[in-house]
């Protein structure tokens, strides 16, 4: 698997930029490219560690379980028992705690249906078949790789056509420059004023933010899996699932693809790639009297230019802050505004 971003946007941030991805793959002869060079997950990986070795050497690892507020400030507990006070706290979950399954897969018990964010090995599945259902990066990249380790996977999607993103192409023209810029977050003006001017985005319409959020950038395999999908793997396109149906050691899916009627299909085990929706309520490590204080708007925190909810003190970033800020929160490039705004914010 490899990273949907170029290797320009997937730098992590330094205030001096000493360390850029090009940086790491150049002191480990790494193959690397601004552009239409894929990042290797592995690489990403490597990269943050190194990244946080030389940056926060004193990080602490540990899991936060609980996160209260008192009369002098907040306290969080670890999974050891350990008390943590703090005036302020930045909450950077990720996107983990949101992964959603919808309704007939959520049902299912004993293991049978995962979300696509729990698999980090997928050498379980040598010999099996494997249903995946969704039509973005992480959908495909997971069909690709059961099929290259000798599963039999099959990806089902509502959508009528796989929408993989094109190949960059350099160099590029003036015009087309001009026609859909570069940005850290893909080509067009969308993206280029998403990734420039978030700060605008944040005095836009409550209403239209989320919408911009909630469409732009949607669900697209990567470019160059393309090859290793079309004509080489089982799909089921323009497919709704209505019906899941476990017997304890399978899983039968009834899908209507356009048919004069429903087709059952049978599955070892099914992938759910059907993405993550943001609600405060879903980090449940924040005590529920805590949570009655932060404002929400669709279940998202509400915020203040610098990131602040509306519990002094308590800081949200990524993904929880894309309905304020606009897309560039949804990704590792928004580190950069996310990190000078919170920081001068911080330390005032």
């Amino acid at each position: 698997m490899s990273l949907k971003s170029e290797g320009f946007a997937s730098d992590l941030y330094d205030p001096a930029g000493e360390f850029p991805l090009k940086a790491f793959c150049s002191e480990n002869n790494i193959p690397y490219g601004d552009v239409a060079v894929p990042v290797k997950n592995e690489t990403f990986i490597a990269y943050g560690l190194e990244f946080q070795r030389r940056y926060v050497p004193t990080l602490e690892k540990t899991q936060i379980v609980s996160l209260a507020q008192d009369a002098s400030g907040f306290v969080l507990k670890t999974a050891a028992g350990e008390l943590v006070y703090a005036d302020q706290v930045v909450i950077a979950a990720g996107i983990i705690p949101f992964a959603y399954l919808p309704p007939p897969l959520a049902a299912v018990n004993g293991g049978l249906v995962t979300h696509s964010s729990k698999h980090a090995d997928l050498s379980g599945y040598k010999g099996k078949k494997v249903g995946i259902i969704g039509a973005g990066a992480s959908a495909v990249d997971i069909a690709v790789e059961l099929r290259e380790m000798g599963a039999q996977p099959e990806l089902i999607a509502r959508t009528p056509t796989l929408h993989f993103n094109p190949a960059p192409r350099e160099p590029r023209s003036l015009l087309d420059s001009i026609k859909a810029p570069r940005s850290g977050l893909g080509t067009g003006w969308r993206s280029r004023l998403a990734s420039d001017i978030p700060q605008v985005f944040y005095a836009l319409p409550e209403s239209l933010r989320h919408r911009a959020v909630a469409r732009h950038l949607g669900p697209a395999p990567c470019w160059f899996t393309k090859d290793a999908v079309v004509g080489k793997l089982p799909v089921h396109l323009g497919t709704s699932l209505l019906q899941t149906v476990a017997n304890g050691k399978s899983v039968r899916l009834q899908l209507q693809n356009g048919g004069p009627s429903p087709i059952n299909v049978e599955y070892d085990h099914v992938i759910a790639a059907t993405g993550y929706r943001v609600a405060v309520s879903k980090l449940t490590f924040i005590d529920q009297s805590l949570q009655s204080k932060i404002r929400q708007a669709a279940e998202t925190p509400l915020l203040d230019r610098q990131f602040e909810s509306s519990v002094p003190g308590l800081f949200f970033v990524g993904i929880t802050a894309a309905n304020n800020f606009g897309p560039l929160l949804r990704f590792a490039f928004g580190a950069k505004f996310a990190a000078k705004r919170l920081s001068k914010r911080l330390n005032g």
